[in-house]
């Protein structure tokens, strides 16, 4: 199980009533927008991503999680962080749901990002700015 030890970064998410499902905790699906909110978070005040005008943006390839332990509303949980592979216009991502003040995940996934010319969607190198602060994460 993935320990708290193990990533770089955390990105404080708040859960709401309504990412509890009929079962009584939050869905497997909405883990997949915490690592989307921590990811973009930290590429757009640390790596000075412009989501509204920039010239280069994000696109998710490939997603996967794993759960162990519930989590539901009103969990203050984070996110932890850390980049796995980091190549010339794509990075792949692994992330951890962390209950706040708990060091083992309730669940772990993975994603990755291909960066593409908004008016192409072709894949171009990672902007400076925005590797310098993927590499900071390199586990």
């Amino acid at each position: 199980m993935p320990q708290r030890t193990e990533y770089l970064h955390f990105q404080p998410i708040t859960t709401r009533w309504h990412d509890n499902d009929v079962y009584g905790h939050v869905n497997n699906v909405t883990y997949y927008s915490f690592f989307d909110t921590a990811v973009n978070t930290y590429l757009i005040e640390t790596g000075g991503l412009d989501i509204d005008e920039g010239e280069v943006v994000g696109f998710v390839v490939s997603s996967a999680c794993d759960y162990f332990a519930s989590i539901a509303f009103p969990d203050r949980i984070e996110v932890g962080l850390r980049v796995g592979k980091l190549g010339n216009s794509s990075v792949q991502y692994e992330l951890a749901v962390f209950k706040v003040d708990e060091d083992e995940a309730c669940a772990a996934g993975r994603f990755v990002h291909v960066f593409v010319d908004r008016a192409s969607n072709r894949p171009v190198a990672i902007p400076d700015r925005l590797r310098a602060a993927l590499e900071r994460l390199v586990a």
